[in-house]
């Protein structure tokens, strides 16, 4: 297999909102919340209008992305053999993922992620990890990660306990691993084990510039590429308007955004950014031509609603 993606198993539910319904909620825009309380979920959920719903979690829709573009990829992430357990097995088949986990009746749901669409376009998302964030290294089948060319994980696994062994699992017997940071709230909890990560046990690296700018608390966007220098990895940050970047070792590698794109919906853009940069990779492009395939794969994700092409 060429690549293996290991992440939260959640079931994206779509919603459009309007600006009210995140102050009233008392969420903060544009970020993540996680939900820890099964009824405080359930009465999110009951006042919002669903769009669609899609077999999602970060790293999933990265693997999907990969698979359309015609790589052999593989998905470990934990569900339950409940009603939405079921979608998203079937979700993911669909797009050609060997999907690595046998499912069983777990004491919590399948997870769920409500995203929240408001009319700028801009994101928040509502997550109920249920049974996404009980993975452990026992879900992780070894021969699985040990056959695969790169592992792929995300940042939003070190959000509970065990999946972190889950975590150090793969890394410890990966051929090579990447890894999304995911989010600014994420970097911000869990500051010195990624930063211990990044200096010391990922092959590669994906951030955008806030999440890089407060792991490593840079004055200034010039301190991010000189940290990028001294890592001796591959970092790849993106940057909103000012397109992405990629560093590695002293080299630098830059490209813009495509203009006059009809913005609908920015859910997924990082996650489908990483699968072009690591197709990619995964088949010997050069770093300007991987920033590119990932700036085309992102460009096409934000102009449609959800993260699947």
């Amino acid at each position: 297999m060429k690549i293996l993606g290991i992440g939260n198993a959640i079931i994206d539910v779509i919603c459009k909102i309007d600006e009210k319904f995140i102050t009233e909620n008392n969420l903060s825009k544009g970020n993540m919340k996680l939900l820890f309380d099964k009824n405080e979920f359930k009465k999110l959920l009951s006042n919002l209008k669903i769009e669609k719903t899609i077999s999602g979690g970060s790293v999933a829709n990265s693997i999907v992305g990969l698979s359309q573009l015609g790589n052999n990829v593989g998905f470990i992430g934990k569900i339950s053999d409940d009603d939405f357990g079921k979608k998203y097995e079937i979700g993911l088949k669909k797009e050609n993922v060997n999907y690595i986990y046998s499912k069983k009746k777990e004491d919590l749901p399948t997870g769920t992620c409500l995203i929240l669409i408001t009319p700028d376009s801009e994101r928040t998302m509502c997550t109920y990890l249920g049974t996404a964030g009980k993975i452990n290294e026992k879900d992780v089948d070894l021969n699985a990660i040990k056959s695969s060319n790169l592992v792929f994980l995300e940042g939003y696994l070190w959000d509970e306990g065990d999946p972190k062994q889950a975590f150090d699992k793969a890394v410890n017997y990966s051929n090579k691993v990447a890894m999304s940071l995911s989010d600014k709230f994420c970097v911000d909890r869990h500051k010195s084990h990624f930063l211990d990560l990044v200096k010391n046990k990922l092959d590669i690296i994906f951030a955008n510039e806030e999440e890089i700018t407060s792991l490593i608390e840079a004055k200034n966007f010039n301190e991010v590429i000189d940290f990028g220098k001294q890592i001796k990895k591959l970092l790849i940050i993106t940057r909103g308007s000012n397109g992405a970047i990629s560093i590695s070792n002293n080299k630098v590698c830059e490209v813009n955004v495509k203009n006059d794109l009809k913005i609908v919906d920015l859910t997924g853009a990082g996650d489908l950014f990483a699968a072009g940069y690591l197709h990619g990779y995964l088949n010997n492009f050069s770093q300007n031509d991987c920033l590119d395939k990932g700036t085309e794969m992102a460009s096409k994700i934000i102009q449609q609603i959800g993260a699947r092409l």
